[in-house]
Formats: structure tokens, sequence, C-alpha cells
């Protein structure tokens, strides 16, 4: 079993290092870094994918674990009087869950903080805040930032239509609920951990090993439809979050989840029974589920044709893509299913 203090660590230096959708670079160095001193093999491709190889028993198959590395947030539309900044959702944001505090826009020459803003309360029907106070979601054309900035400013800072906006790090320190790690970004920054750990772990896998720290997923997958076209794969794993929710089969804790569906797709049942029998040669309980408004780096790639075999190992979550919590434990065992597999199982070439 995965220390949880190492572990929590490892992710709290994850979500410290910003990295939406298409604007990756700070987590890119990192990663890097990271699987260097851990003496893999890693480089960045064309799409900005960070991929280790760890080279198996048998290199004539090889299969691939990705987990993406970019997060939701908003993206510039228009640059107001007075340093106020207009966003539109970057991926599946939604400001209502953000709430008003301190968000971080990057510029192309600096980092500006601001104020995700909805306006005063004390207000009435006059104005149009008044609606969010009853019976209306705020909606990103209802919100602004406040820089307290000159539009001169923001233009030396490289604020313009396109800068990405994430959840300030003045409030993305995570922290801990007992054996739970709670923060913004453990989608998929948690499991972005699980890839780094498997990296120090494993030494010779049974076939050739690619641990994918995918790009862009959040808008497209377009990381990990760019890798597979280009890699040939006997499989495709994806790490995820899964939704705590009353319409799903699915309890918090230590336990992993194993889907067999999702909005793209079916995902492969024989490469689910290779998982589920991992699991059961290490004591490890799974659940299964399908889910509804969800996608992965494996679903759409199998979905494409760009994998024949794919499926998709998560961790329970709460308040997915908000402040969410996950145990420590369900990531852990991540962690030690995926070693296992890796090292024993074989697939029909391609």
């Amino acid at each position: 079993m995965w220390d949880y203090d190492h572990l929590f660590k490892i992710i709290a230096e994850l979500v410290m290092h910003h990295s939406p959708s298409g604007a990756e670079t700070e987590i890119n160095k990192y990663l890097m870094q990271r699987f260097t001193n851990l003496g893999v093999k890693v480089w960045c491709d064309r799409a900005d994918n960070i991929i280790a190889k760890i080279p198996g028993k048998n290199s004539d198959q090889a299969i691939a674990i990705t987990a993406h590395k970019d997060e939701i947030g908003g993206i510039v539309k228009s640059i107001g009087e007075q340093g106020r900044v207009e966003v539109r959702k970057l991926g599946g944001a939604f400001p209502w869950v953000y709430g008003e505090g301190v968000v971080d826009l990057l510029g192309d020459h600096t980092t500006i903080s601001g104020i995700l803003s909805f306006g005063s309360r004390h207000v009435s029907h006059e104005s149009p805040q008044k609606v969010q106070q009853e019976d209306t979601a705020v909606k990103w054309e209802d919100v602004w930032i406040e820089t307290k900035r000159t539009t001169a400013e923001l233009e030396a800072a490289g604020i313009r239509p396109g800068s990405r906006m994430v959840i300030g790090k003045h409030r993305k320190h995570p922290i801990r609920l007992k054996d739970h790690v709670a923060s913004y970004t453990l989608d998929n920054k948690a499991s972005v951990a699980i890839l780094l750990a498997l990296a120090e772990k494993m030494k010779q896998p049974a076939v050739d090993v690619y641990l994918v720290a995918s790009a862009k997923e959040e808008v497209g997958a377009i990381g990990a439809l760019y890798f597979t076209q280009n890699q040939c794969l006997d499989a495709l794993i994806a790490l995820e979050i899964c939704p705590l929710s009353s319409e799903y089969p699915i309890e918090d804790g230590k336990s992993p989840v194993i889907l067999s569906q999702d909005a793209y797709g079916m995902y492969d049942e024989t490469l689910n029974g290779q998982l589920r029998q991992s699991a059961k040669q290490l004591h490890i309980p799974v659940q299964l589920a399908i889910l509804n408004g969800f996608g992965s780096d494996a679903s759409i790639a199998m979905k494409f044709g760009h994998v024949a075999r794919a499926a998709c190992l998560a961790f329970p979550t709460q308040n997915t893509h908000g402040y969410e919590i996950a145990h420590l434990g369900a990531i852990a065992n991540c962690i030690d299913l995926l070693q296992v597999f890796c090292e024993t199982q074989s697939f029909v070439g391609c």
C-alpha cells in the first residue's frame, strides 16, 4: 500500500502547478523533471503530451496508461474598461462552483491575479444580479474578473482574448480530511500522481508501458487522440475520477472503479476482466459502473478506432469539477492494481 502522506505530498505539488487546457507549460516542466529524476526516458510530443516509457520484457507488445494533466477553467473573451475581464468556460467549468474569489489570468509575460465577481447582493429587481439570488444560476455571461489594472497594464502582461483563467494558487492548496484529500483539480492531478508512482515502482513490466500525461483532454481528448493515432498499442487504460452521485452505485472509500460504459461508448470487456483479475490477486475490491455525462481518453480513442481495446480505471470522487474530495486509499489501490496488471498481463499484438 502506498504511503498516504507521500501520496498527498505528490498530489499537492501537482495541484499547485497550473495547467489549463492548451496552456500546460507549467505542469510540463515539472513532469519532465520528475520523470527524469526517476531515471525514466521521457519526452514531450507535438501534441504537448508528456510521455514516459518503461521497457518491458516483450517489446513486441505495448500498452499505454493515460492521465490528463490539463484542468478546467476559463478563457478570456474580452477586456473592458477599468480592468474588467470577461471570460467563458474552458471545459466543464461553472462560475457558481468557484464562487467569488481569487483567480489567476495567465498572460504571455506574467500572471495577473483578479477577483471573479458576481456583483453586489444588496440590490433590488432594478439590478440584474437580483435574479441570481432567486432561481437563476450564475452564468459566465453574468460575471467578470476584477483586476483593478488599466488596459495598458493588462496588455503589457500579455492578457488578451484567448488567455487562460484558472483558480488562483491562493485557493489551490489541498487539505487532508483524515484519509481523504480535498482540492481543486484532483481531476486529474491525482491520476497524474499515479503515473509518477508507477514510474517509480515498475522496473520491468511484461510489455512496453507508456505513461502518458495527456494534453487538452477537457476540450476533446486532443492529446490522447494524437498519441493513439501515432503509436501502435495493444491496450489503453485511462485513469480518471469517478463521480459520487445517488444515480450511480458507487461508494466512497478505498475501492477503485472499473467502467463498463460512458457517454462515448463501451469499454473492452476482456481488458476489464484482466483488471479485475489483477485486483483479485491483490485482494482489492473493485466497483463497477456505467456513467452518463462522462468521457475519457480511452473511450474517445476507442470510439475513433485508434485502439482496439480500452478501459477506464477510476477512484470515487465527490464534487467533481469543483472542490473535489477523494480517498487516498482508492488512489493508492489504483497504483498497486496497475503495477500488478503491467507486470503480469499479456496481449494480442496489433
